[in-house]
C-alpha cells in the first residue's frame, strides 16, 4: 500500500508541475490569496465551475497539498480514464443518485487530514455565471467538520467555455478567500438537515472573490465612546 501511494503521489506532482507550466504560458496563469491556505488538517476546497479547465487550474493552485477531487464516475468509462482519474487521486461519484459511499470516503479523507476539492454547483455553468449549489454539498460541507476554503476561478469560461472544440485566449487567475470555520458554517443551519443554507454561504463567499467586482471598501474605524 505504502509502495502504491508512493507512486500515485509521484504522478500527481509530476502532472501538476507539467499542467501548470502549461496553464502559466497558454493563459499567463496566476494565483492569489494562496497564503490563506491553511498549511495542515482537513480542508475543503469549494469553487465556480464554468469549464473542464477547473480542475486543472484548482489543483495547481495549490502548491503543497494533494487536492483529491470528487468527479463524476462516467470519467472512469474508458481505460485511460479510469488509469488517469485513479493516480491522480480522484474520488468518484454517481450523480444520479445520493451517492453516501463517496460522500463517506470524503469524509474519512478529512479525517485524515487530506484536501478534498468540489465544485458546489455540480456541473458546468453554461454562461458562466454562478449557479445555486446542489444539496449535496451542504451535507458534506456539514458533516466534514473542516474549514471550507472558497476559491473563484475567472478566467476559464473565457478560455474553454461548455461546448467549445478548441482553447481560446484569455487569462486564467485563481482567487482565494479566507477559509470559512466549521462553527460558522454549522451556524447558518436553521435546522440539522438545512443543507441549502450551507450551500448559499459557500456561494456567497465564492461570489465576493470575483475580481471584476469592485472591492469592498474598508469599515471606518470605531470610535470608543467617552
Amino acid at each position: 500500500m505504502k509502495r502504491e501511494n508512493f507512486w500515485r503521489s509521484t504522478f500527481y506532482w509530476f502532472s501538476h508541475g507539467l499542467i501548470r507550466i502549461w496553464l502559466r504560458l497558454r493563459f499567463r496563469f496566476s494565483v492569489t490569496g494562496a497564503e490563506r491556505i491553511p498549511p495542515t488538517g482537513g480542508l475543503i476546497l469549494c469553487a465556480n465551475h464554468a469549464s473542464y479547465l477547473d480542475p486543472p487550474a484548482l489543483g495547481c493552485a495549490i502548491p503543497w497539498r494533494i487536492v483529491h477531487f470528487m468527479a463524476r464516475n462516467t470519467l472512469y468509462s474508458n481505460p485511460f480514464g479510469r488509469f488517469f482519474f485513479k493516480h491522480a487521486q480522484v474520488i468518484p461519484i454517481d450523480r444520479t443518485r445520493g451517492d453516501l459511499a463517496a460522500l463517506r470516503t470524503a469524509i474519512h479523507d478529512l479525517k485524515a487530514g487530506k484536501t478534498i476539492g468540489i465544485f458546489p454547483e455540480g456541473t458546468r455553468s453554461p454562461d458562466g455565471k454562478l449557479q445555486e449549489a446542489k444539496g449535496g454539498i451542504g451535507f458534506l460541507l456539514a458533516k466534514g467538520n473542516v474549514p471550507v476554503l472558497p476559491v473563484y476561478i475567472a478566467g476559464t469560461h473565457q478560455a474553454f467555455p461548455r461546448g467549445a472544440s478548441r482553447f481560446r485566449s484569455a487569462r486564467i487567475s485563481i482567487h482565494i478567500g479566507d477559509p470559512i470555520p466549521p462553527a460558522e458554517v454549522l451556524a447558518v443551519m436553521k435546522d440539522h438537515r438545512d443543507y441549502a443554507s450551507v450551500g448559499a454561504l459557500v456561494m456567497s463567499r465564492i461570489a465576493a472573490l470575483d475580481p471584476a467586482l469592485p472591492p469592498v471598501p474598508p469599515e471606518p474605524p470605531r470610535i470608543a465612546a467617552g
